[in-house]
């Protein structure tokens, strides 16, 4: 058994200390479904050609995972940092950007990576499109990489029918991280500006929603339009709420912070280069008992094995909250769907704009009475703007004018650091003037019976480069 105030002082060292440094950079992560055009299941080996492809054409780029069957899946380039990988199957890949003090550097690569592998794809009738749920998922086989990352997440995953003490419905997609893709960044935030930080982006998760919601479960739900929130919220991630969705607590101090990692639930482990799963529980408890017995992954299967907590463990506490506090010391932000190809950098522009207008931001929030002072949370707000309609205690030209403010205050961020970042902001100004989003567009489309293959063209065209 570990002492408490021993399990509060290491959560302090990772999670907290490292914001103590001043730095500036922004890092992006854009997961993008591949897709079979003869309506098959993505062709793994054409994956693997494609990978060995992209390795000779971007020879600065080293292998850097290599699954069980030889296979490479992750790439990195130990000059920039960027990883190009695949994210819990062969079905999803990643462009995972190197940090950057700007945005057009990152996304001069990151649209000279995906023109390449899009167009090496499309040789063998497959593509890439910008959308938070593939398209053609039905068609797939989902089956996680063969490593011990993905097998353990996967088996996690499926662990579902082992909770009977839980209070609500799992849903029946643990294969979800196959199917589903998310547009990610991350923020250095100095300390003395965290706990502001993650409580007004908590404000605007459903601003958020309302501009960036691209995720619909094609064939099943037509109403949601963005069923992520849904995926992660009800599985074995959610099995405590804090570890995922957003904090419906406003934190005063660092203190309030540090309290709320301590609720957070572990569920995995390494020992000996293989991970280690187990029924997800309580930090502090996982740390109070002698021995805890979990699943390893040997030959083809899963074994039971004891293990003994040690407080180096902390290591593989991974929450997935909207907004997540990291062990680099950054904050981030990943309740966005991947977007259509090319407004792929409004995600970053919008955060990075809104960095350093905190206080512009919480006053704007603080004083709003378009979707504020309803009785309605922002996690509910959340949970109402993510439906194809919105509900009538809202006014649309209000909340497009609420939009348009936040927005606003974005462009302002940018500008004034000066370098041209506003021009990705172009996008959400056409939503807001629309009324609409990417997955409202999706749904609106399939119910006027376009077609699927447009949409999916269309949502990949490639990015500009500025």
């Amino acid at each position: 058994m570990i002492n408490d105030e021993v399990i509060k002082n290491r959560l302090f060292e990772e999670f907290i200390k490292p914001t103590s440094q001043k730095k500036n950079y922004v890092g992006i992560e854009i997961e993008i479904p591949i897709i079979n055009l003869d309506k098959k299941a993505v062709d793994f080996n054409v994956v693997h050609k494609i990978t060995d492809r992209f390795h000779k054409h971007f020879n600065d780029f080293e292998r850097d995972g290599i699954d069980y069957e030889g296979n490479v899946f992750s790439l990195k380039n130990p000059k920039t940092d960027d990883i190009v990988c695949y994210d819990c199957s062969y079905n999803n890949i990643e462009f995972a950007m190197g940090r950057e003090t700007e945005l057009f550097t990152i996304n001069k690569r990151f649209c000279e990576y995906y023109e390449f592998t899009k167009e090496s794809f499309e040789e063998f009738n497959h593509t890439l499109t910008g959308m938070g749920i593939n398209p053609h998922r039905k068609y797939n086989n989902h089956i996680p990489i063969p490593s011990e990352r993905y097998l353990m997440l996967y088996h996690h995953l499926k662990s579902f029918k082992n909770y009977d003490d839980i209070q609500f419905p799992f849903h029946d997609y643990p294969e979800y991280g196959m199917f589903s893709s998310a547009s990610q960044v991350q923020l250095d935030v100095y300390r003395d500006n965290l706990v502001k930080t993650i409580n007004v982006f908590s404000k605007i998760e459903p601003i958020k929603a309302l501009l960036f919601s691209n995720s619909v479960l094609f064939e099943e739900n037509k109403h949601l339009t963005c069923f992520r929130d849904i995926l992660w919220e009800y599985s074995t991630h959610g099995v405590n709420p804090h570890n995922i969705g957003m904090y419906d607590v406003d934190f005063k101090n660092i203190k309030d912070l540090q309290a709320y990692l301590e609720s957070l639930n572990m569920y995995c482990v390494m020992r000996d280069g293989a991970y280690i799963s187990f029924p997800s529980i309580n930090i502090l408890d996982y740390f109070g008992q002698e021995n805890i017995r979990g699943d390893v992954y040997c030959n083809g299967e899963y074994k039971n094995v004891d293990i003994n907590p040690s407080i180096d463990d902390i290591e593989y506490l991974r929450p997935f909250k909207f907004i997540n506090l990291t062990f680099r010391g950054t904050v981030e932000f990943r309740s966005v769907c991947t977007q259509p190809i090319r407004d792929s950098m409004s995600v970053a522009a919008f955060h990075l704009g809104l960095k350093d207008k905190l206080d512009e931001l919480s006053n704007l929030i603080s004083d709003d009475e378009v979707i504020y002072h309803k009785g309605y949370t922002a996690s509910e707000l959340r949970k109402l703007f993510i439906q194809d309609e919105l509900p009538a205690f809202v006014d649309k030209k209000d909340l497009c004018r609420l939009c348009k403010d936040v927005v606003d205050l974005a462009s302002s961020g940018l500008e004034e650091r000066g370098i041209g970042e506003e021009i990705f902001l172009k996008p959400l100004y056409a939503r807001i003037k629309k009324h609409t989003n990417p997955g409202k567009d999706l749904i609106d489309a399939l119910n006027q019976n376009i077609n699927l293959e447009k949409l999916i063209e269309d949502y990949g065209k490639p990015c500009k480069v500025y």
